[in-house]
């Protein structure tokens, strides 16, 4: 088993302002309907309100603590802007306590700080990318996560994402400068199955070891192998078959996260 060693905390409870009641949804949909199985569980958290448009153009603001978020692998840095208000941000690598950070066109470049993809220089590593600009950051939010800004053509910056994935984005879509904070998260060895179920995952059951009219892999006497193209438990293809349909937003994918696709 191994842990985080949270050297980076700031030790302070976190802004009452800033947290609501996450209720337990386990999996389901706003219709009750699972979706995501093998949920259910784990220790009760409040959510933290991420400012992920960081919207405060010109306002500077100064980083008062670094704290543990229960709903995300990243740390979260709380900023105290000059105008009193307070927001959390996703704590970049290199940003400490009593760090000014400000979200605009023409700040400085240094990690924290925002400003649209035109502004950013070629080769810089970025994270809480708009797919559109004004709608907030959407990907790149997990510890030790970038993307790297590759080219800019016309109206588009081509950036790298963490999978690989080779993208174009509007210039006006805004992004944080620098990397995500706690890299060693990936390093974290849970050691036991309590400590995956107090995240709130339930027990995988394989297929293999139910019957029949449970699962098309069930059944046969002792252990049998599958004798056909691995299925879901309601028969569709698995392991390796496409799945993804094609979305407004593929047509802006250069090179696809697997190194032998390329999407045209």
């Amino acid at each position: 088993m191994s842990g985080a060693a949270f050297e980076e905390l700031t030790g302070v409870a976190p802004e009452k302002s800033l947290l609501v009641p996450l209720k337990k949804k386990a999996g389901r949909n706003s219709r009750g309907v699972v979706t995501v199985r093998h949920r259910g569980g784990g220790s009760k958290r409040k959510l933290r309100l991420i400012d992920f448009k960081r919207d405060k153009i010109g306002v500077p603001g100064k980083v008062a603590s670094v704290e543990y978020d229960p709903n995300r692998s990243a740390r979260i840095a709380l900023i105290h802007y000059v105008d009193g208000e307070k927001r959390y941000i996703l704590a970049p690598l290199e940003v400490k306590l009593g760090d000014v950070v400000q979200a605009g066109e023409e700040v400085e470049i240094r990690p924290g700080n925002a400003m649209p993809l035109m502004s950013i220089p070629v080769g810089s590593l970025v994270h809480n990318i708009e797919f559109e600009p004004g709608k907030g950051g959407k990907i790149v939010h997990s510890a030790g996560a970038s993307a790297q800004i590759m080219s800019k053509e016309g109206q588009y910056a081509v950036l790298k994402l963490p999978s690989g994935e080779l993208r174009r984005f509007h210039q006006k879509c805004w992004a944080t400068l620098g990397q995500i904070g706690n890299v060693d998260h990936g390093n974290i060895k849970l050691g036991k199955a309590g400590k995956r179920r107090w995240s709130g995952w339930r027990p995988t059951v394989r297929g293999s070891a139910m019957t029949p009219r449970d699962h098309p892999h069930g059944g046969g006497e002792g252990r049998a192998p599958r004798g056909m193209p691995p299925k879901t438990p309601w028969g569709k293809p698995a392991l390796g078959a496409k799945t993804r349909r094609r979305k407004a937003g593929s047509r802006m994918i250069l090179k696809g996260r697997r190194q032998d696709v390329t999407v045209t």
